[in-house]
């Protein structure tokens, strides 16, 4: 499953592997595909760092790569406490009566304070930049498309290739006239934020709208097949996500959750707004439901809806809440159906590969005899 991009990257396999966790990233480079880390997670440079410097020791010199969450134009410089102060009222008080109605508890006080993502912050995503560009990554992808002009500068300069993700033709030129090295045209299918596009109609449109430009194949793959057919559609490789929640090496370390992801079905996921204010595709709960009910005040605008949840997320989490509980997931989640190592994962991935590449060259073999008889009778 080799390409002119995993060539040019120095890894076997044409698989992009996004995970937040640091066991799950190495394991997918050393099984031949690139491993790319989220860091929005991360609160500070330091806590990066210390992860980034136990993949160094993982790897042995494979290439892997950091994903950030870096918005192309800084609006202003404001703090976390100065955004939270513009959550109304109303939407505290519906947060805390739908934690209310299903008996979720309150945080003994030594852990409250809550779970919050600062990753999108301009000062907090760069210093992850910093950090990044201190190790030997190969990839600095960006989940909020381009990231500023000087940060493409400093990664290119730094021989590092720098993408991005599309949803939609006009996104990916976008990012091409930024100078980005490929593009990740992400269809409507896949976890976290994603558009309205469908992947087997986005994939191809992106290729040719930025071609010769490479592009990777994400949303709703999981599958040898499916790689195939992304390469088929027209991509230098594909970009896999969500089937790397339950494999052995993730620390998804809720046991409710890790059940209701491997019960789940294609359809038990809802694209909804409750998580972080933009469209992000997640398991279907009592939670996502509650903020399309008539009573429901809206979610807010991003970065807002993430901090006025930050406490919600993490009484859920630390309880298990099972009709609550949930987590950003793609469509194929119908198919992740046993926990297995990534080893294991990407070897079906390969192996699937070559069985649909080989069923499509016969085919191919016996058009052409059917074309040759044709021609000679």
């Amino acid at each position: 499953m080799r390409t002119e991009l995993s060539d040019r990257l120095g890894i076997e396999h044409a698989i992009f592997g996004f995970t937040p966790f640091p066991a799950v990233a190495a394991a997918i480079t050393r099984a031949g595909g690139l491993g790319v880390l989220g860091a929005v997670r991360y609160s500070g440079a330091e806590e990066l760092a210390r992860e980034l410097d136990w993949m160094d020791a993982q790897v042995g010199g494979l290439p892997y790569g950091v994903d950030v969450v870096m918005p192309a134009r800084k609006v202003e410089d404001v703090t976390v406490a100065q955004v939270e102060a513009m959550i109304p009222e109303g939407h505290r008080a519906f947060v805390r009566e739908t934690l209310a109605r299903f008996g979720v508890p309150e945080l003994p006080e030594e852990q409250a304070g809550g779970w919050r993502i600062t990753g999108w912050m301009e000062d907090v995503a760069r210093s992850h930049v910093d950090v990044a560009l201190e190790h030997p990554i190969r990839l600095l992808a960006s989940a909020l498309g381009p990231p500023p002009a000087d940060i493409v500068d400093r990664a290119h300069a730094a021989g590092v290739l720098v993408a991005a993700l599309a949803g939609s033709a006009r996104h990916a030129r976008h990012h091409a006239e930024a100078g980005l090295d490929l593009v990740i045209a992400q269809g409507y299918e896949a976890g976290g934020h994603t558009g309205e596009i469908g992947t087997m109609v986005l994939v191809p449109e992106i290729a040719a709208a930025v071609a010769p430009l490479p592009v990777l194949a994400a949303g709703g793959i999981g599958t040898g097949a499916q790689a195939a057919a992304g390469l088929a559609l027209g991509a230098q490789g594909v970009w896999l996500g969500s089937v790397w929640l339950t494999v052995a090496e993730s620390e998804l370390d809720s046991a409710v959750l890790r059940a209701k992801l491997l019960a789940a079905g294609s359809g038990d996921t809802v694209r909804s707004r409750a998580l972080t204010g933009k469209p992000a595709r997640q398991l279907r709960t009592r939670w996502t439901d509650a903020w399309e009910q008539p009573s429901s005040p809206g979610p807010l605008p991003m970065p807002l809806q993430g901090l006025l949840v930050a406490d919600a997320v993490s009484r859920i989490q630390a309880y298990e809440a099972p009709e609550l509980i949930g987590t950003p997931v793609g469509q194929i989640v119908g198919q992740m159906t046993e926990e297995r190592p990534v080893a294991a994962v990407m070897d079906e991935l390969t192996r699937g590969f070559e069985r649909a590449v080989a069923r499509l060259g016969r085919i191919a073999a016996k058009a052409a005899d059917r074309a040759g008889t044709e021609g000679t009778s």
